[in-house]
């Protein structure tokens, strides 16, 4: 008998797969992939569009909880950080440290039931100065989980000279791929998501 895995992924309009019509996004075609390797799982898509790190630190445990029971094998993927770097009113909508913080906070809250994390970095958009300051949020990232001993996906720099993902934010809203972008995102993921799941 298999194990009974469930998996929030936990985050913003990118988690959601905005933009996509198929309606799966990279975590949709990532669970697939986990079927198709004879791991089913059952996925809760948890992304809402526009959230900060600071309002999904404040929703995300209530949710989960909801959603997994004491028995069985609960894991949550955490991606967000675009929106913290917008810039509103002349400055980020969360300051890189907060963002940092929040982070900390959530994988420390995750590691407190035993649930394994994975974290997916923040993707660029059509915006260089934007995606500047992703970059630098993703390097602060990957160091925070390199210290946690929490997998992290480096995502944004070889989606920011894929042709693929760069052509659909363009011609799209300036932020969300399409159906090929996201695709593209999820082989960039796929790997360690298989091995995460293994453990």
């Amino acid at each position: 008998m298999s194990r009974d895995t469930r998996i929030c992924f936990v985050g913003d309009s990118f988690v959601a797969g905005v933009g996509d019509p198929t309606a799966l996004g990279w975590a949709g075609r990532l669970v697939a992939d986990a079927h198709a390797c004879g791991h089913p799982v059952t996925a809760y898509n948890l992304g809402v569009r526009r959230q900060s790190s600071t309002e999904i630190r404040a929703r995300w445990l209530a949710e989960c909880l909801q959603r997994f029971p004491d028995d069985v094998d609960a894991r949550v993927v955490f991606s967000f950080g675009v929106n913290d770097t917008m810039v509103e009113n002349g400055r980020p909508r969360v300051d890189a440290a907060d963002s940092v913080a929040n982070l900390t906070a959530l994988l420390a809250e995750a590691a407190d039931r035993d649930w394994p994390a994975l974290v997916v970095a923040p993707p660029p958009i059509d915006d260089d100065e934007h995606n500047a300051r992703t970059a630098a949020l993703d390097a602060r990232f990957a160091d925070l989980c390199a210290t946690a001993a929490v997998p992290y996906v480096r995502t944004h720099q070889p989606l920011g000279t894929d042709p693929v993902w760069r052509h659909e934010v363009r011609i799209g809203d300036g932020a969300h791929p399409g159906a090929g972008g996201y695709t593209v995102l999820a082989d960039l993921i796929r790997a360690a998501w298989r091995e995460w799941l293994a453990r």
